[in-house]
């Protein structure tokens, strides 16, 4: 059976990212590519869950993580719910399946000293692809903005006169981001050095390339953990590693937990919960030190 209704579907009617699409599709083709090695078959009506339990054993045998073992399963658990709305098959075979358990890690963010000392070393240098990496930089930790949030801004996603910035986020949702002051310094320095080297029009890339062409995933994850393992003895040093520090550092001075939802995009209030748990050192210190019991 063809996947490309399913991936349609995804594309269409769940209005999926390009990026998620194709992370179902080769997640759902891994395990049709397993059943037919395995199994002589890639008829999805005829899969049985024992099945699917080799295919997840397998993947736990080869070294993968119980999170990317989960997320492989709920793609293929997706396209079973879709062949179930299609009325291609009756009862899906994941119907009684059980995630796998996934120890909580806790993601440390990166220290204010620490996105200070990578700040102040960028503002050294005045060429453009520091200038480049700079604004790199303070968008990510300015804005909480995500990578792919952050490679898609365009010429028109920025709004100095208001001092905001348009983001397109999951599910193509856009969201409005004030821009401090410091990131509007560096943006105006940014577009005067941009103008030498790409067109300036409101669909072409605001971060681009010495060749003037669209940044992309792996350049920006190098960016980060360039000047960041150098300034941090953290062991992941990452753009996400950035989003979690601007909610953390946010919430430590004080914020209101619904406007970092706000400012983070997400969905739902319990995705932002995630970031508390960060800031309960910083709570238990202001509480150590202002309840008038701490010394009796």
């Amino acid at each position: 059976m063809s996947l490309k209704p399913f991936l349609e579907y995804l594309n269409l009617e769940k209005n999926y990212s390009k990026h998620t699409v194709l992370a179902y599709e080769k997640d759902v083709t891994s395990f049709f590519i397993f059943l037919e090695k395995n199994y002589g078959e890639r008829d999805p009506v005829k899969v049985a869950y024992s099945q699917i339990r080799a295919w997840i054993i397998s993947l736990v045998d080869a070294g993968l993580s119980s999170q990317s073992v989960n997320r492989k399963v709920s793609s293929l658990k997706s396209y079973y719910k879709f062949l179930l709305k299609t009325g291609d098959v009756l009862v899906s075979p994941l119907v009684k399946h059980k995630s796998l358990k996934v120890s909580k890690r806790v993601q440390i963010p990166f220290s204010e000293k620490e996105v200070a000392v990578v700040l102040e070393e960028l503002r050294e240098s005045q060429d453009f692809t520091s200038l480049r990496d700079l604004l790199v930089v303070e968008l990510l930790y300015g804005t909480g903005m995500r990578r792919a949030e952050l490679i898609d801004l365009t010429m028109g996603s920025v709004d100095l006169s208001q001092k905001i910035l348009k983001v397109k986020g999951k599910r193509d949702k856009e969201r409005f981001i004030p821009l401090l002051p410091g990131v509007i310094t560096t943006l105006e320095r940014y577009m005067v050095e941009r103008a030498q080297v790409a067109r300036s029009g409101n669909s072409e890339p605001l971060l681009v390339t010495l060749k003037g062409l669209k940044v992309y995933s792996t350049l920006v994850y190098r960016i980060i953990n360039r000047y960041f393992s150098e300034a941090s003895d953290k062991f992941k040093t990452s753009p996400h590693i950035l989003r979690h520090s601007f909610a953390t550092h946010l919430l430590n001075q004080g914020a209101d937990l619904n406007v970092v939802k706000e400012l983070l995009g997400h969905a739902s209030l319990a995705s932002t919960q995630v970031y508390t748990h960060n800031s309960i050192k910083a709570l238990k210190d202001v509480y150590s030190k202002a309840h008038p019991r701490t010394k009796k």
